[in-house]
């Protein structure tokens, strides 16, 4: 008769009682291989089930114990499944034998999900030895494969033909070893025909010859021996209740390692900075905690290692830990990347270069999308993705994006053209195309202005690459060229006295360039004398332009009046009553002086001779004596 099997059973427990069912009756569930043919059928489908449930709620407590943020179960969960699919891909086998990863995977869910009968069908064994040892090998490769098996899951091959590998002819793969002590052997798969499943891979026969003498190794170095046996003979999802304590244990223990382990490291720096009188690192906590992160998982995972866990749960353990390492890596190269981007920055702006400062802002916007595109391709060749598929796609993908969306790429390298070529920088104000503002932003698609109304203009960068910017911020001096037109009734000696003394006063400002500086008479097609005057005032300060020049304007307004004339507006001028004219008194004082000029051979036309120019350079008070700003400064 057939020897129950209770849920809290444990393999070794099971492994024990194995010799009393060799000696089964005929009558026994061994007796026939129709009987064994018959209640595999039967049960292959209700164990698929139990496994699936079985499954899903052990991925779920794994992630549960494994991974500090709740986020990442549905990832888990959806890598687990894509693992589990190869095992089911091809119908013709309804066992899954038919690639190397279906046979490994096959086994040790039916194992798991205690269907003994159905895990002996993936042994090399003739019929009639399946019926007598089957169920005690299953036993004890299982048993092995947990305990023994040094080898990926992950690089088991999902080809029916299988893996050409050295030294193995093509119906053979390798797909691990068991490692027991000192004694090792090959876990060898070979593909046979199946009559009725096709070309199926089977766990070798020469492999199922050396599993009794490593079993025996293994259970006498067993750690179960010192644990209560409570714990060891109850189950919970297919996992001795012992080891889900010790994982959940392990959590808090890693946990708190790794943050002795990073104070022990950073306390000493601290002291030291301290003692030298330097500041503290403030910036230390953003990313201690990726970092604590990362050292628990660490731990963690070698903590779990001496729990022996089967190999099934060792599997999804280890992807579990793959991807929460690898978000904490990469949650750690995003600080990491911003703190030295942010210094790389500050100390651009430091030296003067903004553009390089905004430059570099940029770039850390671009290396942060890369960083996160390289972790979640990581996260999904973890969970078991094909990532030359995906990056396949990724190209194909790229050139479609790349076709509908022209627009953003131009904006993305009109940004990186602009700030490279430092055309304008954060903080630069420029004429765009007729609107004046304050650059306030360079992002990867626009530049936002801040207009001289407030307002916030933003502009694509491909727009503005090849949009005429005159930059404001860069001249190193103001033009001041404004027109003069005095009154038509202007004899030529009081525009001579207007001109020189007009010059006087440009050579004598001290925020006057002297060299360039120059007042001529320009025209006079429109009925009075128009003096041109060209100068620059030595200023990069736009208010402080405005201020020289209406200095300079007041000054001449007391010039002209001083010469007996005065300025002419474009206008036509009717008189009504008795004309006053020009002050004849002052027309004959300015007269009289151009005319000492001539005789004495001091008439400075067309210019000033250039030792008098020396002479009265920046001679010129300024600010005026009477201004409040002499008060202010005493």
């Amino acid at each position: 008769m057939c020897i129950a099997r209770s849920a809290g059973e444990s393999c070794f427990e099971r492994a024990r009682l194995q010799p009393l069912r060799s000696s089964a009756s005929p009558g026994s569930c061994f007796s026939t291989n129709s009987k064994r043919t018959s209640h595999c059928q039967k049960t292959l489908k209700g164990s698929r089930m139990n496994f699936c449930r079985r499954t899903v709620s052990l991925l779920i407590l794994c992630v549960i114990v494994s991974v500090p943020s709740w986020g990442q179960i549905t990832e888990i969960l959806q890598g687990s499944n894509e693992t589990k699919k190869p095992a089911q891909t091809n119908p013709t086998d309804p066992l899954g034998r038919d690639t190397p990863n279906g046979t490994l995977f096959g086994f040790l869910q039916a194992m798991q999900g205690g269907n003994y009968l159905t895990a002996a069908q993936y042994l090399q064994m003739s019929p009639a030895k399946r019926a007598r040892d089957g169920e005690q090998a299953a036993t004890k490769l299982k048993a092995l494969l947990d305990g023994a098996f040094v080898g990926s899951l992950r690089s088991i091959s999902t080809n029916p033909e299988g893996t050409l590998q050295p030294g193995l002819p093509p119906d053979r793969e390798k797909v691990g070893t068991l490692s027991v002590d000192d004694s090792e052997a090959d876990v060898i798969l070979v593909r046979v025909n199946d009559p009725s499943a096709g070309k199926i891979w089977l766990f070798s026969a020469d492999t199922l010859s050396k599993i009794d003498a490593l079993y025996e190794l293994l259970q006498a170095g067993q750690v179960e021996t010192h644990v209560p046996r409570a714990l060891v003979r109850t189950e919970f999802l297919g996992m001795s209740v012992w080891r889900w304590l010790a994982m959940i244990v392990a959590v808090p223990v890693a946990a708190g390692l790794a943050w002795v382990l990073i104070e022990l490291v950073i306390f000493p720096i601290m002291l030291w900075r301290g003692f030298r009188k330097q500041p503290q690192l403030a910036h230390w906590r953003r990313i201690s905690g990726p970092l604590w992160l990362v050292i628990g998982v660490m731990i963690h995972r070698v903590l779990v290692g001496y729990l022996t866990l089967p190999l099934l749960h060792r599997h999804y353990y280890f992807i579990t830990v793959r991807v929460v390492f690898t978000i904490g890596v990469g949650w750690l190269a995003l600080r990491v990347l911003a703190r030295i981007m942010e210094q790389l920055r500050l100390r651009a702006i430091a030296r003067g270069s903004t553009g390089t400062g905004s430059l570099v802002l940029l770039g850390q916007r671009i290396l942060k999308v890369v960083v996160v595109l390289f972790a979640g391709l990581a996260v999904l060749g973890a969970l078991g993705f094909n990532l030359t598929t995906a990056l396949a796609g990724l190209g194909i993908g790229g050139l479609a994006i790349g076709f509908g969306a022209q627009k953003t790429i131009e904006n993305l390298f009109g940004g990186i053209s602009l700030l490279g070529d430092e055309v304008i920088r954060v903080g630069d104000a420029c004429n765009f195309s007729g609107r004046v503002g304050t650059v306030e932003d360079i992002s990867l698609r626009s530049t936002r202005i801040r207009t001289v109304e407030r307002t916030e203009l933003s502009i694509p960068n491909g727009t503005l690459a090849t949009m005429n910017v005159e930059n404001l911020s860069r001249r190193d001096k103001f033009l001041f060229n404004p027109t003069l037109g005095l009154r038509p009734e202007t004899t030529p000696d009081q525009l001579r006295f207007v001109l020189s003394q007009a010059r006087r006063i440009l050579y004598q400002h001290p925020k006057i360039e002297t060299a360039s500086a120059r007042v001529r008479l320009a025209a006079l097609d429109q009925g009075w004398p128009a003096l041109e005057v060209f100068s620059y005032v030595v200023t990069r300060d736009g208010a402080e332009f405005t201020a020289i020049r209406e200095d300079i304007l007041l000054q001449w307004m007391t010039l002209v009046e001083e010469a007996g004339t005065g300025f002419t507006f474009p206008s036509q001028n009717v008189y009504l009553g008795r004309n006053r004219g020009i002050d004849q008194e002052k027309a004959e004082q300015a007269e009289a002086t151009v005319r000492e000029w001539r005789e004495q051979r001091q008439l400075p036309f067309p210019d000033f001779a250039p030792e008098e120019i020396s002479e009265i350079r920046d001679t010129l008070p300024y600010p005026a004596p009477e201004s409040a700003l002499h008060r202010n400064s005493g």
